[in-house]
């Protein structure tokens, strides 16, 4: 049976806006493990799912995907984020 994982897409280190981090990844896990070229120092796998990404608007949307196609899911909740609110003044006190 074919693994794969839903998580929400992360905002990235090199972005301060919140482009697309409201969509839903569904990632398949690889099947088997990269190995090592000796010639060039690559490293690779003959597993072609590990480069297909879906997104989706909602979990609700990927999980069903996932169960349409006999994909067995894990869902990944991203962790609540606390926000400091904090005046620029505060900053000389």
């Amino acid at each position: 049976m074919t693994e794969a994982r839903i998580f929400k897409r992360p905002q990235s280190a090199m972005q301060s806006g919140k482009a697309r981090t409201d969509e839903w990844v569904l990632q398949f896990v690889p099947a088997e493990r990269e190995q090592h070229d000796p010639l060039m120092g690559w490293t690779g796998s003959g597993d072609t799912r590990q480069q297909v990404q879906l997104t989706f608007e909602s979990c609700d949307a990927a999980q069903d995907y996932a169960k349409k196609h006999g994909i067995a899911a894990r869902i990944h909740q991203p962790p609540v984020k606390k926000l400091k609110i904090q005046a620029y003044a505060d900053n000389f006190r």
